[in-house]
Order: structure tokens, then C-alpha cells, then sequence
């Protein structure tokens, strides 16, 4: 337990060092905040990694300007990712089974990153921020975005797919690394 709130407070201070990517909508911020759950995840379970989600956006929540929008949109994405990770991950705990939790882990959050905007976190927003003005600002970017379902299609999903990429490649790299001071008494 002290390991799932330890890891989800670091996640919550890399969601402060956010950034955007300028072939993306710019409310969409790239961070590695998924990083230390999936770690979590990996060393003690897809729920110890979605409680370090829900830790990491409690205390990034503290200090926000999304009206819990865009923490919930984090817990949700974050938790489509780590947790087919961790499962697949304990299952075949091998390399190759690092990769394919990973794998289906981004491909699950792309899906549930676009459903969620769609049906949800959009319309959420919207009553706050007209959903014109997300739709403006990111066919400034993207020409092809026109509506709610392009927004959805040609920047969330790409969005979604590069994260999970970055965050895989940096889980591959750290979590061996790191392994062995993670003690799992």
C-alpha cells in the first residue's frame, strides 16, 4: 500500500511537468505520469496500479483548473492502460509478456481514451467550455477535425497511441532497472 500511494504521488508530479505536442490539439498534454502506476502494476498488480491512478489524480486534482474533467479522463485512460498491463504481465511474466501487457494496454486506452471523449468527457467539458472552441483550436492543428467525432478520431486516438508508446518504451527500460529495489514483502 505505501508502495501503490508512493508511486501514484510521483505520477502525480509528472503530471505537472505536462507538455504539449504541437502535431496534437493543444489540451492534449503529454506527460509520464502513467509511468510509476504501470510500474505498480507490474510489481504488484493491476489493482495496486489503478489504486496509484487514483492517487495521483486525487493529489493532482488539488491543484487544477479542469473542474476534475481532466483527472477523470486521466484516472480513466490511465486505468484502461495499466491495468490489461499488469494482468497480462503476471500471467506471462517474461519480457514478451512485458511487451504484450504493454501493447495491449496502449491499444485498450486508445479505444477507451475515444469512447470515453466521445460519450463523456467531451460532452462533460463541453457545459463549461463550448466544445466549438476544442474543435477550433485543434483544427488549427488538424485540418481534418470538423466535429466532435473527428476531434475524437484524428487527435485523441493518435494521442492516446503515442502515449502508450513513450510510456512502454520508457516502462522497458526502467522497470528492470528498478526491480530490484522494489521490495515485494
Amino acid at each position: 500500500m505505501v508502495w501503490t500511494a508512493l508511486m501514484g504521488a510521483s505520477g502525480a508530479l509528472l503530471m505537472f511537468l505536462d507538455f504539449s505536442l504541437p502535431v496534437f490539439p493543444g489540451f492534449l498534454k503529454m506527460d509520464l505520469s502513467d509511468l510509476p502506476p504501470l510500474i505498480v502494476s507490474f510489481a504488484w498488480g493491476p489493482a495496486a496500479g489503478m489504486g496509484a491512478e487514483l492517487v495521483k489524480n486525487l493529489i493532482h486534482s488539488l491543484a487544477t483548473s479542469t473542474a476534475w474533467v481532466g483527472e477523470l479522463a486521466n484516472f480513466i485512460t490511465g486505468s484502461a492502460f495499466v491495468i490489461p498491463a499488469g494482468i497480462i504481465y503476471r500471467r506471462r511474466h517474461t519480457k514478451k509478456g512485458a511487451m504484450a501487457g504493454l501493447a495491449a494496454g496502449t491499444a485498450i486506452m486508445t479505444v477507451t481514451a475515444a469512447l470515453a471523449n466521445y460519450w463523456i468527457l467531451l460532452p462533460f467539458y463541453s457545459k463549461i467550455v463550448p466544445l466549438e472552441k476544442f474543435i477550433a483550436m485543434s483544427s488549427a492543428v488538424i485540418p481534418a477535425i470538423k466535429d466532435t467525432a473527428t476531434l475524437v478520431l484524428y487527435g485523441v486516438a493518435p494521442f492516446n497511441l503515442f502515449k502508450g508508446a513513450v510510456v512502454s518504451l520508457a516502462a522497458l527500460k526502467l522497470y528492470k532497472r528498478i526491480n530490484p529495489f522494489l521490495n515485494r514483502t
